[in-house]
């Protein structure tokens, strides 16, 4: 198990988040221009933002290639986190805090803690 510390703290965006599944047709639209690696969809019941890589944008509506929550966790500077999944490829982790929440983080904000 993989223990992070907040370095910095992370706030969530005011929009709910969503969860995607494999099959369904969702509208893709821009890249994200901080986080190139994603792209905003709007779906049944909400939108927000999904990897890329797990859309295929050839037909429109796009199709979700795997599931995906968009989840993200609220977390303070100087607090315990565990790993859950990392995805360094768009630069966010899944984690999990103390009171066992769970939702992505910005790498950017965490740092491991040395012999964990």
């Amino acid at each position: 198990m993989t223990t992070l510390r907040a370095t910095s703290s992370h706030s969530v965006p005011d929009r709910p988040p969503i969860q995607v599944m494999r099959g369904q047709r969702v509208q893709a639209g821009q890249r994200d221009t901080e986080w190139p690696e994603f792209v905003f969809v709007i779906a049944d019941g909400g939108a927000g933002w999904v990897p890329g890589r797990f859309l295929d944008t050839s037909s429109d509506p796009a199709l979700v290639l795997a599931d995906y929550d968009t989840t993200e966790l609220a977390t303070t500077a100087g607090e315990a986190l565990t790993l859950v999944e990392g995805d360094d490829r768009s630069g966010w982790a899944w984690l999990r805090n103390e009171a066992g929440q769970e939702g992505w983080v910005p790498l950017r904000t965490v740092a491991t803690v040395p012999g964990t």
